[in-house]
């Protein structure tokens, strides 16, 4: 395993194909074994009604936190390999996925490019997200300020579409 203090990123994943669960431990398993990174820690897994299309199984979701010397587009580009070695198809916006790989936060970076906009566009209203980001980090701040703690005690602006920890 790389050892290194290099940059913070936070990792949302998501899976509702082909055993998601096993999904989710999967990719979590691989992100182990990305080039000059360290998974520091996880989430436990949580189930979420999907966006976009309701005729769709519900989500397992989970974060990951990173430590890792790629830059953002080198870190972007594993992380799509991860997706395509376990499956993923790119057919319909936010419809149903063997895998989601998305960088939600690469240290306080804000960027937006045409194959990556940091922060990740849904972070700030997507309890799915919030949920396991903030058992990550509890204290977290984001880039505009926010505190992950407070988005979640205030339903104000955020997608609560029903999300159930698993345990």
């Amino acid at each position: 395993m790389f050892s290194t203090t290099g940059n913070i990123v936070y990792v949302g994943l998501g899976s509702n194909l082909d055993n998601p669960v096993h999904q989710v431990e999967q990719a979590l398993r691989t992100l182990e074994t990305l080039p000059a990174t360290e998974l520091k820690t996880h989430s436990t897994l949580y189930r979420s009604t999907p966006l976009g299309q309701q005729n769709q199984p519900d989500y397992i979701n989970a974060v990951a936190v990173l430590h890792t010397e790629l830059r953002p587009l080198a870190l972007l580009d594993e992380l799509q390999v991860i997706e395509n070695q376990q499956g993923r198809v790119r057919k319909v916006r936010w419809g149903p996925r063997t895998l989601d790989l998305d960088m939600l936060l690469y240290d306080q970076k804000q960027l937006q490019s045409p194959r990556l906009t940091l922060p990740h566009l849904g972070l700030y209203e997507r309890a799915f997200v919030l949920y396991p980001l903030y058992e990550c980090a509890p204290d977290l701040v984001l880039p505009n300020g926010q505190r992950v703690c407070d988005l979640i005690r205030s339903s104000e602006g955020l997608c609560w579409r029903e999300v159930h920890h698993l345990k």
